[in-house]
Protein backbone atom coordinates (compact mmCIF):
# COMPACT_ATOMS: atom_id res chain seq x y z
CA UNK A 1 0.00 0.00 0.00
CA UNK A 2 1.48 3.22 -1.10
CA UNK A 3 1.82 6.01 2.04
CA UNK A 4 1.99 9.61 1.33
CA UNK A 5 3.87 11.52 4.53
CA UNK A 6 2.54 15.24 5.30
CA UNK A 7 4.71 16.97 7.55
CA UNK A 8 6.20 20.67 8.24
CA UNK A 9 9.50 19.49 9.60
CA UNK A 10 11.73 17.97 6.91
CA UNK A 11 13.49 15.98 9.34
CA UNK A 12 9.90 14.53 11.03
CA UNK A 13 9.35 13.70 7.65
CA UNK A 14 12.10 11.58 6.76
CA UNK A 15 12.01 9.79 10.04
CA UNK A 16 8.13 8.72 9.65
CA UNK A 17 8.77 8.22 6.48
CA UNK A 18 11.96 5.33 7.64
CA UNK A 19 8.91 3.62 10.19
CA UNK A 20 6.73 3.14 7.25
CA UNK A 21 9.38 1.91 4.96
CA UNK A 22 10.06 -1.02 7.68
CA UNK A 23 6.26 -2.02 7.61
CA UNK A 24 5.86 -4.82 5.34
CA UNK A 25 3.37 -4.15 2.95
CA UNK A 26 3.74 -0.28 3.00
CA UNK A 27 5.68 1.96 0.73
CA UNK A 28 6.37 5.55 0.91
CA UNK A 29 5.44 7.04 -2.23
CA UNK A 30 6.24 10.89 -1.32
CA UNK A 31 6.19 13.65 1.21
CA UNK A 32 4.98 16.95 1.61
CA UNK A 33 5.87 19.64 4.09
CA UNK A 34 2.33 21.87 3.17
CA UNK A 35 -1.31 21.72 3.00
CA UNK A 36 -1.14 22.85 -0.78
CA UNK A 37 1.86 20.49 -1.72
CA UNK A 38 -0.19 17.52 0.35
CA UNK A 39 -3.27 17.93 -1.63
CA UNK A 40 -1.20 18.04 -5.13
CA UNK A 41 0.66 14.89 -4.25
CA UNK A 42 -2.60 13.24 -3.17
CA UNK A 43 -3.30 13.76 -6.60
CA UNK A 44 -0.18 13.15 -8.41
CA UNK A 45 0.95 9.82 -6.58
CA UNK A 46 -2.51 8.46 -5.60
CA UNK A 47 -1.50 6.80 -2.33
CA UNK A 48 -4.10 4.25 -0.40
CA UNK A 49 -3.04 6.30 3.10
CA UNK A 50 -1.61 10.05 3.79
CA UNK A 51 -0.32 10.13 7.50
CA UNK A 52 -1.49 14.09 7.98
CA UNK A 53 0.24 16.48 10.16
CA UNK A 54 -2.09 19.31 12.14
CA UNK A 55 0.18 22.24 12.22
CA UNK A 56 1.17 22.82 8.76
CA UNK A 57 2.59 26.45 7.57
CA UNK A 58 0.16 27.48 4.93
CA UNK A 59 -3.05 25.77 6.26
CA UNK A 60 -4.38 23.54 9.38
CA UNK A 61 -4.11 19.79 8.53
CA UNK A 62 -8.05 19.50 9.08
CA UNK A 63 -8.33 21.80 6.31
CA UNK A 64 -6.43 19.31 4.06
CA UNK A 65 -8.52 16.43 5.32
CA UNK A 66 -11.70 18.19 4.66
CA UNK A 67 -10.38 18.67 1.01
CA UNK A 68 -9.33 15.04 0.20
CA UNK A 69 -12.79 14.06 1.35
CA UNK A 70 -13.91 15.87 -1.88
CA UNK A 71 -11.28 14.61 -4.18
CA UNK A 72 -11.69 11.65 -6.90
CA UNK A 73 -9.41 9.86 -5.82
CA UNK A 74 -10.42 7.80 -2.26
CA UNK A 75 -7.68 8.02 0.37
CA UNK A 76 -7.37 7.43 3.79
CA UNK A 77 -5.86 9.56 6.82
CA UNK A 78 -4.06 8.54 9.73
CA UNK A 79 -3.65 11.63 11.75
CA UNK A 80 -0.04 12.36 13.21
CA UNK A 81 0.34 15.30 15.32
CA UNK A 82 1.81 17.04 18.91
CA UNK A 83 -1.71 18.07 18.66
CA UNK A 84 -3.75 16.72 21.66
CA UNK A 85 -7.03 19.04 22.57
CA UNK A 86 -10.17 17.74 22.27
CA UNK A 87 -11.26 19.62 19.77
CA UNK A 88 -8.85 18.89 17.07
CA UNK A 89 -9.39 15.17 17.59
CA UNK A 90 -13.22 15.41 17.25
CA UNK A 91 -12.26 17.48 14.26
CA UNK A 92 -10.57 14.66 12.97
CA UNK A 93 -12.91 12.03 13.81
CA UNK A 94 -15.84 13.92 12.24
CA UNK A 95 -13.19 14.60 9.32
CA UNK A 96 -13.16 10.35 8.61
CA UNK A 97 -9.26 9.82 10.10
CA UNK A 98 -8.97 6.39 10.61
CA UNK A 99 -7.05 6.61 13.48
CA UNK A 100 -5.03 9.40 15.43
CA UNK A 101 -0.96 9.11 16.59
CA UNK A 102 0.24 11.88 19.16
CA UNK A 103 3.88 13.04 18.64
CA UNK A 104 6.05 12.08 19.81
CA UNK A 105 5.83 7.90 19.36
CA UNK A 106 8.40 5.30 19.22
CA UNK A 107 8.06 2.83 15.64
CA UNK A 108 6.36 0.62 17.33
CA UNK A 109 3.30 2.68 17.77
CA UNK A 110 2.86 3.65 14.28
CA UNK A 111 4.10 -0.02 12.66
CA UNK A 112 0.79 -1.29 15.56
CA UNK A 113 -1.72 1.26 13.65
CA UNK A 114 -0.48 0.25 10.41
CA UNK A 115 -0.81 -3.03 10.63
CA UNK A 116 -4.35 -2.90 12.20
CA UNK A 117 -5.15 -1.09 9.14
CA UNK A 118 -3.64 -3.28 6.55
CA UNK A 119 -5.99 -6.03 8.06
CA UNK A 120 -8.97 -3.55 8.45
CA UNK A 121 -8.68 -3.46 4.63
CA UNK A 122 -8.33 -7.00 4.03
CA UNK A 123 -11.14 -7.92 5.94
CA UNK A 124 -12.93 -5.39 3.83
CA UNK A 125 -11.79 -6.76 0.62
CA UNK A 126 -12.44 -10.31 1.68
CA UNK A 127 -16.41 -9.31 1.88
CA UNK A 128 -18.25 -10.35 -1.28
CA UNK A 129 -21.47 -8.35 -2.05
CA UNK A 130 -23.71 -7.44 0.90
CA UNK A 131 -22.28 -7.52 4.20
CA UNK A 132 -24.34 -8.75 7.10
CA UNK A 133 -24.82 -7.16 10.55
CA UNK A 134 -21.98 -9.44 12.13
CA UNK A 135 -19.04 -8.49 10.04
CA UNK A 136 -20.07 -4.87 9.68
CA UNK A 137 -19.58 -5.04 14.32
CA UNK A 138 -16.24 -6.48 13.62
CA UNK A 139 -15.40 -4.21 11.02
CA UNK A 140 -16.39 -1.17 13.05
CA UNK A 141 -14.68 -3.04 16.15
CA UNK A 142 -11.28 -2.96 14.24
CA UNK A 143 -11.81 0.70 13.37
CA UNK A 144 -12.52 1.57 16.76
CA UNK A 145 -10.23 3.30 19.50
CA UNK A 146 -9.88 0.08 21.79
CA UNK A 147 -6.83 -0.86 22.23
CA UNK A 148 -4.24 -2.83 19.88
CA UNK A 149 -3.67 -6.41 20.80
CA UNK A 150 -0.32 -7.60 22.04
CA UNK A 151 2.35 -8.18 19.54
CA UNK A 152 3.35 -11.93 18.80
CA UNK A 153 6.35 -12.94 21.52
CA UNK A 154 4.79 -10.70 24.17
CA UNK A 155 3.39 -12.10 27.46
CA UNK A 156 0.25 -10.16 29.37
CA UNK A 157 2.19 -11.14 32.48
CA UNK A 158 5.21 -9.27 31.33
CA UNK A 159 3.42 -6.29 29.98
CA UNK A 160 1.75 -5.98 33.16
CA UNK A 161 4.91 -5.91 35.54
CA UNK A 162 6.63 -3.42 32.88
CA UNK A 163 3.17 -1.16 33.28
CA UNK A 164 3.47 -1.95 37.08
CA UNK A 165 6.96 -0.22 37.22
CA UNK A 166 6.22 2.59 35.20
CA UNK A 167 3.10 3.29 37.05
CA UNK A 168 5.12 3.40 40.49
CA UNK A 169 8.20 5.13 39.39
CA UNK A 170 6.44 8.19 39.47
CA UNK A 171 8.86 9.56 36.94
CA UNK A 172 9.84 8.87 33.34
CA UNK A 173 11.99 6.05 32.42
CA UNK A 174 14.11 4.54 29.54
CA UNK A 175 13.91 1.27 27.85
CA UNK A 176 17.48 0.65 29.64
CA UNK A 177 15.72 1.34 33.36
CA UNK A 178 13.03 -0.49 32.64
CA UNK A 179 14.96 -3.50 31.74
CA UNK A 180 16.88 -3.39 35.29
CA UNK A 181 13.93 -3.18 37.19
CA UNK A 182 12.30 -6.08 35.51
CA UNK A 183 14.62 -8.34 34.58
CA UNK A 184 14.58 -7.94 30.79
CA UNK A 185 16.51 -7.15 27.92
CA UNK A 186 16.88 -3.61 26.63
CA UNK A 187 15.35 -4.81 23.38
CA UNK A 188 12.47 -6.52 25.01
CA UNK A 189 11.38 -4.04 27.47
CA UNK A 190 11.44 -1.59 24.93
CA UNK A 191 9.04 -3.43 22.76
CA UNK A 192 7.08 -3.26 25.69
CA UNK A 193 7.32 0.31 26.84
CA UNK A 194 6.01 0.67 22.39
CA UNK A 195 3.31 -0.83 22.50
CA UNK A 196 1.83 0.92 25.96
CA UNK A 197 2.49 4.24 23.57
CA UNK A 198 0.51 2.60 21.33
CA UNK A 199 -2.26 1.76 23.40
CA UNK A 200 -2.26 4.74 24.90
CA UNK A 201 -1.02 3.96 28.63
CA UNK A 202 2.68 5.90 28.29
CA UNK A 203 3.89 8.72 26.87
CA UNK A 204 6.73 8.68 25.11
CA UNK A 205 9.32 11.91 25.50
CA UNK A 206 12.60 12.41 23.87
CA UNK A 207 15.57 13.53 25.85
CA UNK A 208 17.87 15.49 23.94
CA UNK A 209 22.12 15.38 24.95
CA UNK A 210 24.72 16.82 23.61
CA UNK A 211 25.29 14.45 20.51
CA UNK A 212 23.71 11.52 19.28
CA UNK A 213 20.23 10.26 18.76
CA UNK A 214 18.02 11.48 21.27
CA UNK A 215 17.00 9.11 24.40
CA UNK A 216 13.83 7.48 24.58
CA UNK A 217 12.05 8.38 28.48
CA UNK A 218 8.65 6.62 28.89
CA UNK A 219 6.00 7.65 30.92
CA UNK A 220 2.89 6.41 32.78
CA UNK A 221 -0.51 8.43 32.04
CA UNK A 222 -3.03 6.04 31.87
Amino acid sequence: MGVLVVDDDFMVARIHAGYVARVPGFAVVGTAHTGEAAVAAVARHRPDLVLLDIYLPDMSGLDVLRTLRGVSHPVDVLVVTAARDVATVRAAMRGGAVNYLIKPFAAGALTERLERYADLRRRLAGIGGDASQDEVDRLFGEAGSGPPPLPKGLSSTTCALVAEVLREAGTDLSATEVAALTGLSRVSARRYLEHLCAAGRTRLRPRYGTAGRPEHRYRWTD
